[in-house]
């Protein structure tokens, strides 16, 4: 089969190579799936730097989210799965192989259901995105009387933070950088946007909430906004944080005397219970046919991985996406 893969950190143009591989089988508890598309997460590009971690397998295929079709299933699997639509997750974690390929074996758990409604495209945009958001949203306690701050409204996990607060009732606030970026949050349901390369975040959250300040701020970049929480946080808020730098400087004291919360996680390490909420919460919405997907235009084919992942590098709005 044909992938992209690398062997050592670095730039995609130095390290990504396209290729033929040997095509995996499925093992026992295993499916395997013919994929038509595989999501390009930030992530992804972090671990083909070295950035986040070492690589720790000879030869890494990337990318932990995809979509495409089971056409191969192994003992213990049921075969009436053969031919079903699915989204996979985890394609990478913890395994030298994702879905930068035409073909990924993995547990079976590992492929879900994609509703016949949804491209494939829309499919390989679920696994770290959507999930990351559903479980952000739980974590914040979103609700019908609460105000969320949702950092960067127009990245991929955001527009879905703001989606899944939204069906809870929440009220959301969101920040930008410029006003096509705007659009894109409002239109995925934020009720108001704060362009901070203009505006004072601070100020503007407090004039928006009444002097009250927001009960939780889903965070994407602790490191670079963890100055912010001062301004915008009740007393007894909550800061859920899904990304970070290496290192951020908190304003401990405040959030000592003020009570606040402070609760990272990592999409990636769910634990069951959290992953079968969060994967049914998908479906739902994807069944239902309420769940905005933001695909990156254009998409990318498989010779031009390098070009995607730097798409993501440059902070392309959307889902990046290559298809096969």
């Amino acid at each position: 089969m044909q992938a992209a893969y690398y062997e050592r950190n670095g730039t995609a143009r130095d390290v990504l190579q396209i290729g033929e591989v040997q095509t995996p089988r499925a093992g026992p508890g295993e499916a395997r799936v013919k994929l038509a598309a595989s999501g390009v997460n930030p992530s992804d590009v972090k671990s083909r730097q070295g950035s986040t971690r070492k690589i720790a397998f000879p030869r890494v295929i990337p990318h932990s989210d995809g979509a495409g079709v089971i056409d191969e299933v192994g003992d213990g699997v049921p075969k009436s799965r053969i031919g079903e639509r699915v989204w996979v997750w985890n394609g990478q974690w913890k395994r030298a192989f994702g879905t930068a390929a035409e073909f990924i074996a993995l547990p079976a758990t590992q492929a879900v259901p994609l509703p016949g409604n949804v491209s494939f495209e829309a499919g390989s945009c679920l696994g770290i995105p959507a999930m990351t958001a559903i479980h952000a949203v739980d974590l914040a306690n979103a609700a019908k009387d609460t105000t969320l701050l949702v950092a960067g409204g127009a990245g991929a996990v955001s527009q879905y933070v703001i989606q899944f607060a939204k069906a809870k009732g929440a009220k959301v606030i969101t920040t930008v950088s410029s006003p096509e970026k705007a659009m894109i949050a409002r239109d995925a349901g934020a009720e108001h946007t704060i362009d901070y390369k203009r505006e004072d975040v601070g100020d503007r959250v407090m004039e928006l909430t009444g002097r009250r300040g927001v009960d939780a701020v889903i965070e994407m970049d602790l490191s670079a906004n963890a100055k912010l929480i001062p301004g915008v946080l009740r007393a007894k808020g909550t800061v859920i944080v899904y990304g970070t730098g290496p290192e951020a400087v908190l304003p401990a004291a405040f959030c000592l005397v003020n009570s606040i919360r402070l609760q990272f996680f990592l999409v990636y390490e769910l634990d069951l219970k959290e992953r079968e909420r969060a994967v049914a919460r998908v479906n739902d919405a994807l069944k239902a046919g309420t769940l905005l997907n933001h695909i990156s235009q254009p998409t990318f084919s498989l010779a031009n991985t390098v070009a995607a992942h730097e798409a993501v590098e440059r902070g392309t709005t959307g889902n990046v996406i290559v298809t096969f």
